[in-house]
C-alpha cells in the first residue's frame, strides 16, 4: 500500500537547499532534486514543492528529519490510506511543528482526548476555549504560512516516488 502527499518548502536560505534535498533523499531512499525558485514573500530565500509517493508514515519521517532546522518553513501532507488517517505537518521558525490528522476533505480532525484536555485547561483558567481551539486547528501556523503559500501560486510541481 502506497501513501502520497505534497512537500512544500515555503522558505529556505539558499545554503540550506542542498541539505533539504539530502534529508529528503535519506527518507525516500532515492535522490531528490527540487526545482527551487525565489520566494517573493521573503526575499533572499527559496521555495520548492514536491509531490511524493512512499510508505504510510513518510510525511512524519520527513517532518522529523527537518523539524529542528530553525530557518525553514515547510508543510507536508499525507493523504489517507486504508487504515491510516491523512496527516498534515506545518513548521515555522517561531512556532515549531504543528501536527494534525486530516479527513478525506482535508479538514483537521481533533481527537477526543485533546478536546477533553482543552476543556479541563479552559476550566482551570490555563487558556480560553477559543485560543485552545485555534491552536488545535493550527490557525497560528496557517496565519504565519499564508503569505508564503500565496507567493507560490502557479509554481511548478514535481513527482518523486520512494524506493521500495
Amino acid at each position: 500500500m502506497k501513501a502520497s502527499g505534497v512537500f512544500y518548502v515555503h522558505s529556505s536560505p539558499p545554503a540550506l537547499c542542498p541539505h533539504v534535498e539530502w534529508a529528503l533523499a535519506g527518507v525516500l531512499g532515492v535522490p531528490a532534486k527540487l526545482a527551487w525558485t525565489d520566494q517573493p514573500a521573503a526575499p533572499g530565500t527559496m521555495r520548492a514543492e514536491l509531490c511524493w509517493e512512499g510508505e504510510p508514515g513518510t510525511a512524519a519521517a520527513i517532518a522529523s528529519a527537518l523539524r529542528s532546522w530553525k530557518l525553514l518553513r515547510f508543510e507536508i501532507t499525507e493523504d489517507a490510506t486504508p487504515g491510516c488517517d491523512g496527516m498534515r505537518y506545518s513548521c515555522t521558525p517561531t512556532l515549531g511543528v504543528f501536527t494534525a490528522a486530516t479527513g478525506a476533505a482535508g479538514d483537521v480532525m481533533i481527537p477526543e482526548d485533546r478536546l477533553r484536555t482543552l476543556m479541563a485547561d479552559a476550566a482551570a483558567g490555563k487558556t480560553t476555549l477559543e485560543l485552545g481551539l485555534e491552536r488545535l486547528l493550527g490557525t497560528p501556523w496557517d496565519h504565519e504560512l499564508e503569505p508564503f503559500r500565496r507567493a507560490g501560486d502557479g509554481a511548478p510541481v514535481r513527482w518523486l516516488h520512494a524506493a521500495v
